[in-house]
This record gives structure tokens, C-alpha cells and sequence, in this order.
């Protein structure tokens, strides 16, 4: 028997059409320092066909690759919908990589035009000999971009465009965009983004935050990483005014347009989080508008979680995803019947699957381990906006039976909470027992001295690998090895406790505000790390 319902593709132009004709009056709001930009989406949408007819008179044809070198600011807004609407692919590009590895991506990716901030013009000038395919370079903004050659103005190009476009008839399965994993690993690989896939995730977001038409959404997430988390297709899709920072993503800028501007949900990694907390602290300020945020990126610190809550009445919810996952894949929410002592159980670990996400957790040999809360192996992941495979890249190890293998190593339990505690590579196995450095770093900056912290495993002669703490001391305070080492004691079997300790001013971080571990470990083996040793704590 043949169902009878009607079969339309799920596209990235069903969204924009929904937000232009239901919600016209809702804002994008772009933060320029002193004051911010408001603009109606449907004056928005307006411009959009107009960038889309100016790309297709440039040559921008259907698949092909178009480059935004640009911060969170209603342009960026306008490229992600005209590009991916006009059949071509939009592809973000990470403003924070090396040059050698940005040129490496361009060049992979096979960009054909690029659209880049003036303030950002620099970046790009840096590899233009090295780039192979780029043919045009479009600028948003005003500044001195004479080191890039022939450009184009954003705002005349614009001018020049149709205002309508004929929005063709796409495949749901067809690309609309791409990013780049980090390449903390090994090369970055390029994920592509389906139609189907974007707008399956929009509605998921939506599912599981319930955002609607009355919220005001700042999405700090860059654009650039993993399209923002999904966030601005889901803010258009249901009509909620979107704040956008540009580039103003320190602490004082993010809460002076959080003050001025009053947005109700918002989005972060932990870095990001932390920075407006010890702000708040030392100066002040009302963010007492923002009700909700998601946290991830990397493990949120149940610290960061309960003074989110008790000082600022801001409701941090753990998320957990990769730039594979498009991105949500967790969140660490309470279930049903929870009592209040007990939400920081759940709120502190890696979370429950959005629907329309499968996880499992499997052992070495690639069998799935009991769902106990004990059992720890690498946690696999598949779904309608999980990738299964990367931009002319062939990683078969990355994949098994139809399932993603994320890196990541942890548990999962009987009523499907997930509590990540390591990445594959990062594990510590000291004499043949695991060592989680993801739950040492959280108890390690719930110490009031500690602003920041990393473990890593650095090689022991007797025990093969032992972990070292690498820790950032908060501006005025003081603490020990040995006083941080009792802390630890406290809550972690004695094995755990590390004998190696060092004391930085801060910790490397890649591109997207994640520890940077690889470089931890390389800089502790070239000695360039001062290390105080403690005598190792009995067994």
C-alpha cells in the first residue's frame, strides 16, 4: 500500500520563503559598537534575490562554491540564504585558521567567489597568489583592500542585481553548503550540508528549544563554524528577531549588546561563557533578559552551569555535536520527575539525543557496549544530518556500518544519558586503567583559584602514561600543586591524582575555542612547559 501524501523537497528556500512572507516584521539586528543596525526580514529578503541575480551574472552556476570570510552580521545572513537558494553551495570560511591551511581549504573547496569583510581584507590578500579557482572577490564594508587586487562592493554589486529571482526547483539532496573540519587531527576534511539535511536540523532546533516568533536570539556562535550552530535558519524559519555581534565577541561587547538589545536565547562555546562571567563580575551589567543559552564546543564545567543559573538566572544547557552532525546531537537536560538537587546530574553530562539522532557506544572490536553507565567505548552516531562522508576525501576509518565514529570516548546509560570522557586520542591509560581527562579539567576549575585547566597523558616509565594538569590561576589568587592535588583527592580514586603540574598564563586553543591538547602534549615534550613534579600518590 502507497501512502497518499503530498511529497514536496525540504529546501533552504522553503525557509527563507516562510520567514519573508509569515514573520516581515521581525528584526535582524546587527551590533556595530556603539549602536546597532535593525532590519525588517522583509527588507531582508528583498536584497536577497538581488545578490543572488548579481552572483549568477559573476558565473556562480548551480554547485558551484561560493567563500564567506566574514563575521555574524546581516550580509553573512543575506549570502547564506541567496547562495544556497540559487542551487550553488555556500561555503564558510574559518577566519581564525593559518593562512597555509585557509588557501589549502579555498583551494579544495573550489570557490569561485568570495565574499569578504574589508576589516578581514588582510587575511585574504595573504594567500590571493596562492588561490587557484577564486575569480572574484566581493567586499563588504568600507576599509583600504587595495592588497586584494580587483574587487567588487557588496552594496554596489547588490545595486546592480534583479529584484526578483526565478528560485529554481532543487533536489533536497542537493548541496547548499559546506564547512571544514578544524584539523586538530590531520588535514581539515570538508562536510557538505544537503537541503534535506538543513532543514530537518532547523526543525530539530526548533523541537528542542522551542524558540518561536517572541524570542530574540543572539547568535554568538561565528558563522563561519558549522553555520552557526543552524541557529539563523531556525530564527528565520519561526520568526525570532536575530542579533547578530559582528565582530564584537569579547566579554564587554557581548554583554553591552545583550544590555542594549535584550535578546532571550543565545549560544556559545564555554570560553565565551566564562569571559562574560568574570566580566559581570569585575564590572557589572543587565543581562537579565537572556533566559536560556546552549553550551558546547567543548565539556561545560558544572561550575560554569550553577553560576550561570544562581548569579545571572540564565539557564546554561549543555550541547554536545560536531561540525559532522551539522551540529546538534546531545543536550544535557533534566528528565521528567527530576528533583532539584539532582539536575546538576544531568545538566553536567554530554546529554540525551535530539530526535532524529542515533547514538551507540562500542568496544574496540567494534560491538556495542551495555547501555550501564559503566561500560566506556567510542560512541558512534548516524541520522538524517549526520554525514556520511567527506568533500573528495576518502576516510573509511572515520565510518562503520552506516554509523559515524565520532572520536569521542564514553558511556551511555540505561535511560539513554551520554557522559563523554575523553576523545579517542586524548585518553589516558596508565598502567593499563583509563583516566578520564575530561572529568579531571571539570573538578579541576571548580576550584576557586582556577580560571582554566587541561589534562593531557605524557609518557611514565613506569605506568606507560601518566596525566599532566595544565592550569591558568585566576588574576589575584594563588594555589599549590599540592593544595590542587588535595582538591582532586576529595573526588577522584588516588591513581588519578597527577604528580606533574604546570602553571600557565594560558592554554592554546584552536580555532573554535577548543583546548588544543596536540600542541599541549608537543610543547611538554620540547621542554618548553616549566613542570613542578610531586611524588606520586599511592595506588
Amino acid at each position: 500500500m502507497k501512502s497518499t501524501m503530498q511529497d514536496a523537497p525540504l529546501t533552504v528556500t522553503d525557509i527563507l520563503r516562510r520567514g519573508e512572507r509569515v514573520f516581515p516584521d521581525s528584526e535582524v539586528i546587527t551590533f556595530q559598537g556603539e549602536r546597532s543596525r535593525h532590519t525588517r526580514f522583509g527588507d531582508v529578503a528583498a536584497r536577497i534575490p538581488r545578490l543572488a541575480s548579481a552572483l549568477e551574472r559573476l558565473g556562480v552556476r548551480q554547485g558551484e562554491r561560493v567563500g564567506t570570510l566574514c563575521w555574524n552580521h546581516q550580509e553573512h545572513l543575506e549570502a547564506y540564504f541567496a547562495v544556497s537558494c540559487m542551487g550553488s553551495v555556500l561555503h564558510t570560511l574559518n577566519l581564525r585558521l593559518p593562512p597555509p591551511q585557509l588557501a589549502q581549504i579555498v583551494n579544495h573547496a573550489g570557490d569561485k567567489v568570495v565574499i569578504v569583510d574589508a576589516s578581514l581584507a588582510p587575511l585574504l590578500a595573504a594567500i590571493r597568489p596562492h588561490l587557484s579557482t577564486v575569480e572574484k572577490i566581493v567586499v563588504v564594508g568600507d576599509g583600504d583592500v587595495s592588497a586584494l587586487g580587483d574587487t567588487l562592493k557588496y552594496e554596489e554589486l547588490l545595486a546592480s542585481g534583479a529584484p526578483v529571482f526565478d528560485w529554481p526547483v532543487l533536489d533536497e539532496r542537493s548541496a547548499a553548503a559546506m564547512c571544514y573540519t578544524t584539523g586538530t587531527t590531520g588535514d581539515p576534511k570538508g562536510v557538505v550540508y544537503s537541503h534535506r539535511s538543513i532543514y530537518l536540523h532547523s526543525y530539530a532546533i526548533w523541537g528542542s528549544f522551542r524558540v518561536d516568533d517572541k524570542e530574540r536570539v543572539l547568535v554568538i556562535v561565528p558563522m563561519f563554524h558549522v553555520n552557526a550552530w543552524g541557529v539563523p535558519y531556525t530564527a528565520w524559519m519561526v520568526g525570532a528577531d536575530i542579533l547578530l555581534p559582528d565582530r564584537f565577541l569579547q566579554p564587554e561587547g557581548i554583554c553591552k549588546f545583550i544590555e542594549t538589545e535584550r535578546p532571550t536565547f543565545s549560544g556559545g562555546v564555554p570560553t565565551i561563557f566564562t569571559g562574560m562571567l568574570a566580566y559581570l563580575r569585575a564590572n557589572g551589567g543587565d543581562v537579565s533578559s537572556l533566559k536560556r543559552a546552549v553550551c558546547g564546543g567543548s565539556a561545560v564545567p558544572a561550575s560554569l552551569i550553577s553560576a550561570f543559573k544562581e548569579q545571572l538566572g540564565i539557564e546554561l544547557i549543555q550541547g554536545w555535536g560536531m561540525t559532522e552532525t551539522s551540529p546538534i546531537g546531545t543536550l544535557g537536560l533534566p528528565p521528567k520527575g527530576t528533583a532539584p538537587e539532582d539536575e546538576m546530574h544531568y545538566r553536567s553530562k554530554t546529554g540525551r539525543t535530539v530526535p532524529g539522532v542515533e547514538l551507540r557506544v562500542v568496544d574496540e572490536n567494534g560491538v556495542e557496549v551495555p547501555r550501564d553507565g559503566v561500560a566506556v567505548g567510542e560512541i558512534e552516531v548516524r541520522g538524517p544530518w549526520i554525514t556520511a562522508s567527506y568533500y573528495n576525501a576518502s576516510a573509511p576509518e572515520k565510518f562503520h556500518d552506516g554509523w559515524l565514529r565520532t572520536g569521542d570516548v564514553g558511556n551511555i546509560d540505561e535511560r539513554g544519558f551520554v557522559q563523554i570522557t575523553d576523545r579517542s586520542k586524548d585518553v589516558i591509560k596508565s598502567g593499563g586503567e583509563w583516566i578520564s581527562s575530561v572529568e579531571l579539567e571539570n573538578l579541576l576549575v571548580a576550584h576557586p583559584a582556577v580560571a582554566d585547566a587541561a589534562v593531557v597523558g605524557v609518557p611514565d616509565e613506569r605506568w606507560g602514561e601518566r596525566p599532566l594538569a595544565a592550569v591558568v590561576l585566576k588574576p589575584g589568587t594563588s594555589a599549590s600543586p599540592d593544595e590542587l592535588r588535595a582538591f582532586l583527592a576529595e573526588k577522584v580514586a588516588r591513581w588519578w591524582l597527577p604528580e606533574r603540574w604546570a602553571f600557565v598564563s594560558e592554554l592554546p586553543k584552536t580555532s573554535v575555542g577548543k583546548q588544543d591538547k596536540k600542541l599541549i602534549r608537543a610543547q611538554y615534550a620540547e621542554g618548553k612547559i616549566p613542570v613542578v613534579e610531586l611524588a606520586a600518590a599511592p595506588r
